[in-house]
């Protein structure tokens, strides 16, 4: 590992800081390192299985460290937690196996319109008095879905699950936390099954320049989400999930090769 890391650093150094920028957002707002990082594979022409096998490779570290810092700062929501792990990890399996077999990408751009609108609605909300704060209602559906569409995209557990816990009412500090720490188990999870279904050619070498980068990046996220106000969290959330979803939707329709 070291010795590809030497004799290809001069490839290597750009996903380096790509996972540095993308973990600041997603270990702050709670989206984002996946949907940033699978973009930028799959515009270098990485197959879908493999782009999203590498992306969660190197999640299965970043999220690890992450986890460990939200816990730290006390960011994470243990019942929420409880009620998002096993519908998460069930729904992540799923779209990893249908993805090591046939394309699962044909949904995509429909659920990345369905974000794009809920990124408008958050921003606007940020600059409104956020909902009072209340325990989420539907959590296990979100998790399935929000786990199936991370896998089979490569990204989604977070801009899913995320924004829609916050619609819900739930407090921005603690459902990024939580949403970040269950991410852990749930990367771990779809990087087992992509290894068993597809081995380890599933993995490009760009894969440890995004674990070095978001590892140094991971504990600076969780502060940034301790220490920054509820209503600024809800409008930043909403500007990163309304312009990667729209990014995604013009890339659908041929606008952005």
């Amino acid at each position: 590992m070291i010795d590809m890391f030497l004799a290809n650093f001069g490839d290597i150094w750009p996903f380096i800081l790509v996972g540095f920028g993308a973990q600041i957002i997603d270990g702050a707002l709670g989206m984002a390192y996946g949907v940033i990082s699978s973009t930028l594979l799959l515009t270098l022409g990485v197959p879908p299985s493999r782009a999203s096998a590498s992306v969660h490779v190197a999640e299965t570290f970043t999220t690890g460290v992450s986890a460990i810092s939200h816990i730290l700062h006390r960011n994470v929501d243990w019942k929420l937690f409880a009620k998002l792990i096993i519908p998460g990890v069930i729904g992540g399996v799923t779209g990893a196996y249908m993805l090591s077999n046939i394309d699962g990408s044909v949904v995509k751009p429909f659920i990345q319109v369905y974000l794009a609108s809920i990124g408008l609605y958050l921003i606007w909300r940020g600059f409104h008095l956020p909902p009072k704060p209340r325990d989420p209602k539907w959590v296990g559906p979100l998790g399935l879905v929000g786990g199936f569409m991370d896998a089979t995209g490569g990204g989604g557990w977070g801009p899913i699950v995320t924004s829609n816990l916050l619609l819900q009412g739930s407090s921005p500090r603690h459902t990024i936390g939580t949403v970040n720490t269950v991410e852990f188990i749930l990367t771990s999870s779809i990087s087992l099954t992509f290894l068993i279904h597809l081995g380890w050619q599933a993995f490009t070498t760009y894969t440890l320049g995004l674990v070095i980068g978001g590892v140094v990046a991971a504990p600076f996220g969780a502060m940034l989400a301790r220490r920054v106000a509820p209503r600024i969290l809800f409008s930043a959330v909403g500007v990163i999930l309304t312009i990667t979803s729209l990014f995604g939707v013009a890339k659908y329709l041929g606008y952005i090769g």
